[in-house]
């Protein structure tokens, strides 16, 4: 029996009329189109909305955003590509009605309207809340490092530099004193070697001077270190697997695993960043209370006190760090604090009162202890090597308050985890974006901005349809 045969490509055949004939009523191009139609480009901050009167017809921002946003949908980032995609792609070809903008217009567009990309996440987010996809009752907050155009051998802290240049200059000095050396053997030998050492000594005068040029550089900024092909990506902490890159936070309502609110910074740490990423979520949300979980990388005092003055409520577990820790002895969170009588009570049942006052940054910092009860506590030696004292800020009632929460609803710690990490393997994974395409803290806020909108319309695809969606943009 013979196998399936194609047409003859010289066949002439009877193809549909119209090009709308080729995409499906199910498809997503056409919510694509008929979202980035409803939007107002210009209130959103983007630029050349109105065409001008006089000079060579440009290309509607509209048309250019949807390509971008297909684009994103399909994996497809690079600006030559999406070029390849605008004379190949029949959808893309439908969605821009036959334009074919080149690279270089398709990547300026991105560039120059990266402040407004937010935006329209932020109108995608209004939308899906009409829709009810979010549950507005618990987010999960969390960050992830993305990779930057920028390799670690690029990235000098001035620790760094200082090793770079003593051992430059200590390696200068062997190659002078080897120079002095040689001279009288090599002048037999016609100077073979001491033009080598003289060449070796150059370069590495050449390569002392760049080092000491980064450090006036870090000298002049105050920054702690410096990135010398994306000037904003920084070194991440080393257990993030991410050499140079980027600090991506987002709030993940947790009914549908969608994100509420995103923001790129280049922060190391997570640390002080709850506040910041979770009040802008409980806005969009437009709701007037609101439980966050996050993991212990956020844990500091101002920021869950400022989540409460917020109407945010946090959960979070208490980190196990500190000097009693390292040494192995009771840690704090054992001693019992009792508000009434404002002492501690330790794991000997003995009382701990107040012994002094000092000030920490604006907080008033409060010492506890009772040192004739440790010289006998038959507990000493698992407490403390002379006499423990327990230090508490005049605002700390927040942690204990926190921690009350969480050991009435320890269960919420797990779901944290099942909530945020979800849109992060997606992204990562599913979505192919473990690194920026682009340089500057700005480029990059404008690439997750779409990266985080079509992770949200790909959620809302799949839970309600192109139909309901279309339905809904054009109500």
């Amino acid at each position: 029996m013979a196998h399936i045969s194609g047409s003859d490509r010289s066949q002439l055949l009877l193809l549909p009329e119209a090009i709308d004939d080729y995409v499906d009523v199910e498809n997503p191009v056409r919510f694509i189109d008929a979202f980035v139609d409803g939007l107002d480009l210009k209130s959103l901050g983007f630029a050349r909305v109105e065409a001008k009167v006089i000079g060579r017809p440009g290309y509607d921002p509209g048309d250019l955003l949807k390509l971008y946003i297909y684009g994103y949908l399909n994996r497809v980032r690079s600006s030559r590509r999406l070029e390849a995609e605008c004379r190949r792609n029949m959808e893309v070809i439908w969605l821009l009605r036959t334009l074919k903008p080149d690279f270089k217009t398709i990547a300026d567009f991105r560039s120059d309207n990266r402040a407004a990309f937010k935006s329209v996440f932020r109108e995608f987010t209004v939308l899906c809340r009409r829709l009810d996809l979010f549950g507005r009752e618990l987010l999960a907050i969390d960050g992830t490092r993305i990779k930057a155009v920028n390799n670690k051998d690029r990235n000098f802290t001035k620790a760094s530099l200082d090793k770079f240049i003593a051992a430059a200059d200590k390696k200068l000095d062997d190659y002078l004193a080897r120079l002095d050396t040689d001279d009288e053997i090599e002048h037999a030998m016609a100077g073979a070697r001491t033009r080598n050492l003289a060449e070796k000594i150059e370069a590495l005068k050449r390569k002392r001077a760049e080092y000491a040029a980064y450090l006036k550089i870090l000298e002049r900024s105050g920054d702690d270190q410096v990135s010398m092909t994306d000037p904003d990506s920084r070194a991440m902490a080393a257990h993030t697997k991410v050499g140079v890159g980027y600090n991506v936070q987002i709030a993940v309502d947790a009914k549908n695993k969608m994100i509420v609110e995103q923001a790129v910074s280049n922060d190391v740490l997570d640390m002080g960043l709850l506040q910041r990423t979770a009040e802008p979520a409980r806005a969009i949300l437009d709701v007037e209370k609101l439980n966050i979980v996050a993991d212990k990388g956020y844990y500091k005092i101002e920021d869950i006190e400022a989540c409460e003055r917020a109407a945010l409520t946090p959960y979070m577990p208490r980190p196990q760090r500190g000097a009693a820790v390292k040494n192995g002895f009771f840690r704090k969170d054992e001693f019992r604090y009792d508000s009434v009588s404002d002492t501690y009570i330790c794991p000997a049942g003995q009382t701990l009162k107040r012994i002094r006052e000092s000030r920490l940054r604006e907080l008033k910092k409060i010492e506890y202890g009772n040192p004739k009860a440790c010289r006998a506590c038959p507990l000493r030696s698992r407490c403390t090597r002379n006499i423990r004292h327990i230090s508490r800020l005049d605002n700390e009632g927040v942690l204990d308050r926190m921690a009350e929460r969480v050991s009435e609803k320890p269960e919420i710690l797990n779901r944290r985890r099942e909530i945020v990490e979800h849109p992060f393997g997606t992204i990562k994974q599913s979505m192919n974006q473990g690194a920026f395409l682009m340089r500057g803290l700005e480029n990059v806020r404008a690439e997750f901005s779409l990266t985080a909108l079509v992770y949200n319309l790909r959620r809302a695809l799949n839970i309600l349809g192109t139909k309901a969606l279309l339905a809904a943009v054009r109500a």
